[in-house]
């Protein structure tokens, strides 16, 4: 782990920092980092203190099998687990074993720990905030926010600084990682985002309307020994006129009736009507990407009755120039998509205000005709028209909500870059290149007992979104064929011949197919 030496946040005032939040003291941070280090609290190693089945209820926020494993476990690890995760009150002689650089007078002046609230006045100590590892396949790092239901055992409070989510943790698997100069971290929150975006990007701007959001940023970031350009502001506001070559983004993107009585959170809601947070992002956005510039963020979109969620990209897309790239990973009817965030308020299913909050849902809804809710992961791109072409762009909405590898990004940079070159070269293009079938390709063939042909071919990718394409004999021959020897125009010039038809017509049957195989990573260039 690098030294916060110099780690800092450019642009940070003093407005930003508030006294309910960790403290950004460089020195006393570094003792922490050392003392986290030194007691191995990584995901592995609270994975493997816990257990598998405690940890996996701890991922569900149940804590009782978390609690009972590392119950009468003073172990310095066990005590860090405990304090920050489980909100436990601890001895503060138990603490300060744990952490013997930082103390808990350290830890209080970092604004990590406050006295219990239990026995005797400063006996013990409780979590001021959570703090717990995170990372990915190279890196090790610690996250600090607040402290969720499962260590307070209340609801949330409007102004709650979200910590590893779900959805946090999706947009970091999914987001494509090249090296690039420049990159923003729009709606940054607790810093998750910027994180990853350090280790590729020469410079790092994260913005937030919430300036306690930015108080944890900052103090993630220098627990990482990283360094951050931080700003307070609502969506591009903070960044008037800037480029970047990378824009990320998990935004505020729930839904919320704009009704008085309905709990409005920062985190989650960015205070417009049904989802023009989103519509709004996606249309300014291409102002702010340099060319060959690229955004990535999640999203809901409201679908209406008689309309198709394609339509509601097309819609939001027209005129912006951007090629996007939209995969719909689950979609809920409006009362589904009700219970699913009345539960932050901690109101339980049959109670008065429950009911209450359940209708002020599904009126909101229905005021706008909505008939369902899509949530997914958008990837945006600029055209590059350096060269003064000037093309369509690209729009494609799949949809796939099961499984998929992890992490996404690098499928979802090969698969951006194979859209780009087929929206680049087309048909001719292709014809004039050979290609090679991508080494995750298998072949299913099904048809009846004793028929001399299959019914059915399929070609079926085994890593990314595990798709599978169904063929026809000819596309199949020419996918046998693609060992990087011949062009693609040789190959489907034998076939043509081998079917007595052709070969512009079997060109123009089989490009369809041919296209999305080589869009979606089936056959890459030889």
């Amino acid at each position: 782990m690098a030294s916060s030496a110099g780690a800092g946040v450019v642009g940070q005032t003093r407005s930003m920092i508030t006294t309910d939040v960790p403290q950004r003291d460089l020195a006393l941070i570094d003792r922490l980092r050392d003392d986290l280090t030194e007691l191995d609290m990584t995901v592995d190693g609270v994975h493997s203190l816990l257990g598998a089945q405690a940890a996996a209820a701890l991922h569900h926020e149940l804590t009782m099998p978390a609690r009972r494993r590392l119950a009468g476990d003073d172990s310095p690890l066990g005590t860090a687990v405990a304090l920050f995760t489980l909100g436990a009150e601890l001895p503060v002689a138990q603490v300060a074993a744990a952490f013997p650089r930082t103390g808990g007078e350290g830890l209080a002046r970092l604004g990590l720990v406050l006295p219990g609230v239990e026995g005797a006045p400063g006996a013990r100590l409780r979590a001021a905030c959570d703090l717990r590892p995170y990372g990915d396949e190279t890196h090790h790092w610690w996250v600090t926010s607040d402290l969720g239901e499962m260590a307070t055992g209340g609801p949330l409070a409007p102004d709650h600084v979200l910590g590893i989510g779900g959805a946090s943790a999706t947009l970091a698997s999914w987001t494509p990682r090249p090296t690039v100069a420049r990159a923003l971290d729009l709606g940054t929150g607790c810093g998750v985002q910027a994180l990853h975006l350090h280790g590729h990007c020469g410079e790092v701007v994260a913005t937030d309307i919430s300036r306690r959001a930015l108080a944890f940023a900052a103090f993630n970031a220098a627990l990482a020994g990283q360094q951050w350009d931080l700003r307070a502001g609502s969506l591009f506001e903070p960044v008037a006129q800037e480029t970047f070559d990378l824009v990320v983004s998990n935004p505020p993107f729930v839904i919320t009736p704009r009704q008085p009585g309905v709990p409005r959170y920062d985190y989650r809601d960015g205070g417009l009507t049904g989802d023009r947070i989103v519509a709004d992002l996606v249309g300014q956005v291409g102002d702010r990407l340099r060319p060959g510039g690229i955004a990535h963020l999640l999203g809901n979109w409201e679908v209406r009755a008689g309309q198709s969620g394609r339509e509601v990209w097309d819609e939001w897309l027209d005129g912006t120039g951007l090629d996007a790239c939209v995969v719909q990973r689950d979609t809920q009817e409006p009362w589904e998509y009700a219970r699913t965030w009345i539960r932050d308020g901690g109101l339980q299913p049959g109670s008065a205000a429950h009911d209450d909050l359940m209708g002020a849902w599904i009126d909101d809804f229905a005021q706008r005709q909505v008939q369902e809710i899509g949530f997914g992961v958008i990837t945006l791109h600029r055209p590059d028209s350096a060269d003064g072409q000037v093309r369509a762009p690209f729009i494609e909405v799949v949809e796939h909500t099961g499984p998929v590898a992890s992490p996404m990004g690098p499928t979802v940079w090969a698969a951006l870059q194979a859209r780009i070159w087929l929206a680049e070269h087309g048909v001719s293009g292709v014809l004039e290149r050979a290609w090679q079938v991508a080494d995750d390709v298998t072949e299913e063939r099904f048809g009846r007992p004793g028929a001399p042909d299959p019914a059915v071919i399929r070609i079926r990718q085994g890593g990314g979104l595990g798709a599978a394409v169904q063929v026809d004999t000819v596309v199949a021959a020419f996918v046998g064929v693609c060992d990087g020897e011949l062009t693609a125009g040789q190959a489907l010039g034998a076939i043509a011949a081998l079917v007595e038809r052709p070969v512009a017509q079997v060109i123009a049957e089989a490009w369809p197919t041919i296209h999305q195989l080589i869009a979606d990573g089936f056959l890459r260039p030889a």
